[in-house]
């Protein structure tokens, strides 16, 4: 269950800004290097993102400069995000619906 939060986490990140280093991902994240590197590494397994090497481009963009890796979602990456948000949304409407209850009870 904790990695689909954090996979969610990392394709929402992605999906913003795409030229994020791990350094500045795992950063933002709030995650190690090491643990972004393993589920950037499933993410790509499972075909929700393509990582792209730009060190040894010559034309390569200017604000890329600094950052090695380009994270894309995949169109199977874009359709997981957004069963993930979809699921995560009736989680909470579900806990919404459970408090109002409880609330609704004690009076």
């Amino acid at each position: 269950m904790k990695d689909r939060e954090d996979h969610f986490d990392i394709l929402r990140k992605i999906s913003k800004k795409t030229y994020l280093n791990q350094r500045l991902l795992a950063r933002d994240l709030g995650f190690s290097l090491g643990k972004l590197n393993y589920c950037l590494n499933e993410l790509k397994k499972k075909g929700l993102i393509k990582l792209h090497n730009f060190r040894k481009n010559p034309n390569r963009f200017n604000r890329l400069s600094k950052n090695n890796y380009f994270y894309i979602l995949t169109t199977k990456g874009i359709t997981q995000k957004t069963n993930l948000t979809i699921n995560f949304m009736k989680k909470k409407m579900k806990e919404y619906d459970e408090l109002k209850r409880e609330l609704n009870n004690k009076k």
